[in-house]
């Protein structure tokens, strides 16, 4: 059985009680933090920065999943790898050298992984996949939470899978936008490894946090 990841979306986090809810997913074995860093440029919106990352790792060791949709990329990656056990995934095209960010990612002491937009083919990518941990899978426009689904996403996720099964790459495959309870059997049966899990799901208003990762454990438990 496959050992399934969940990384809370810290962008549809409650940040009135965030404390709170870092304590819960301590408590309850959550593998990562997902945090999206947004510029206004590569994406239209704004949102989280190196000082959040600081405050959430000097709060809790669970390892940050740093999903950075900016422009440039290289010269902020020592800012967001400067934290314990984080994983730092970018979108090639946002750089020119995608193969040298890498690099520079791993030289900072932090995991390389890259993802990769709704409208990017996996072939566009196959070469980077030997230098990488993790392939994020955007199966929304990044940018925005609260999207639907993309059609095609989900076999897009096989897609990946499969190929990094065949071609023996130890690769964690991840599956960030609407992994809502309707997607999560979805993704999961695909390959998906991580769900990036925010408020179609996780923080889904009709139950408590708790029961909402009891929930989701249990669905991945059927993967």
């Amino acid at each position: 059985m496959k050992n399934i990841k969940i990384a809370p979306s810290m962008l549809c986090a409650d940040f009135i009680h965030l404390g709170r809810d870092l304590d819960i997913f301590a408590e309850r074995g959550i593998e990562y933090l997902h945090i999206d860093i947004m510029d206004g440029h590569y994406v239209p919106n704004f949102t989280l920065g190196p000082d959040y990352c600081r405050a959430l790792s000097a709060y809790s060791s669970i390892p940050l999943d740093v999903h950075l949709m900016i422009e440039p990329v290289d010269f902020f990656i020592p800012r967001f790898a400067a934290f314990p056990d984080t994983l730092i995934t970018f979108h090639p095209e946002a750089v020119y050298h995608p193969l040298r960010s890498l690099q520079l990612i791993r030289d900072q002491g932090a995991r390389a992984g890259i993802a990769i937009d709704p409208a990017t083919p996996l072939g566009t990518v196959r070469h980077l996949l030997p230098y990488i941990e993790v392939l994020c899978i955007m199966t929304v426009n990044p940018g925005y939470s609260g999207q639907a689904l993309i059609p095609g996403m989900i076999d897009k996720i096989r897609e990946a899978s499969a190929y990094c099964r065949e071609s023996g790459y130890d690769i964690l495959i991840e599956a960030d936008g609407n992994v809502s309870w309707e997607n999560i059997p979805l993704m999961l049966e695909a390959g998906a490894d991580i769900l990036v899990a925010g408020t179609s799901s996780l923080y889904d208003k009709k139950m408590t946090l708790e029961e909402n990762i009891t929930r989701l454990r249990t669905m991945c438990g059927h993967a």
